[in-house]
């Protein structure tokens, strides 16, 4: 029996952790893409923002970024539409996150990842979304079970 291969939107933190981190969960979903095991999904605003983020606060790693973005097989889809930026903006309060959950939401993946527990990781945000929203590490849990049969 073939599984499907879930399709795994990332925020800009999971983003910018993956380039810090070469060990880190974050990279880990990096390499699960290239090895086709998740399919990472990105709009062009999260895009911009993690290149962004890289520039500002550790230039040096933008080779990285694209070394990243290259080897994970990374697909990048169109902007997300005004329907989808004003319900964001009822869910999460602050502009640019609610810009990238708008992105999310346009883009329907199976998994919204991210660190930001401040503006996603709540409880009230996880039952109002059509996917699953979690850590790299409650991804990767996941993935196990899956390939144990659980």
């Amino acid at each position: 029996m073939t599984r499907k291969v879930p399709d795994v939107y990332l925020d800009t933190s999971v983003i910018f952790a993956a380039v810090l981190s070469p060990a880190g969960g974050s990279r880990k979903l990096f390499q699960l893409s290239e090895a086709d095991m998740i399919r990472i999904v990105l709009g062009p605003h999260v895009l911009k923002e993690g290149e962004e983020v890289v520039r500002r606060k550790k230039p040096a790693s933008l080779p990285d970024l694209a070394w990243l973005l290259s080897v994970g097989c990374v697909t990048v889809s169109k902007a997300a539409g005004m329907e989808y930026l004003e319900a964001a903006r009822k869910m999460v309060s602050y502009r640019p996150d609610a810009r990238i959950l708008a992105e999310a939401m346009s883009l329907r993946p199976d998994w919204f990842i991210t660190h930001d527990k401040e503006h996603f990781l709540r409880a009230d945000l996880r039952k109002q979304l059509p996917f699953q929203l979690g850590t790299p590490g409650d991804l990767l849990q996941y993935l196990k079970a899956q390939l144990s049969g659980g």
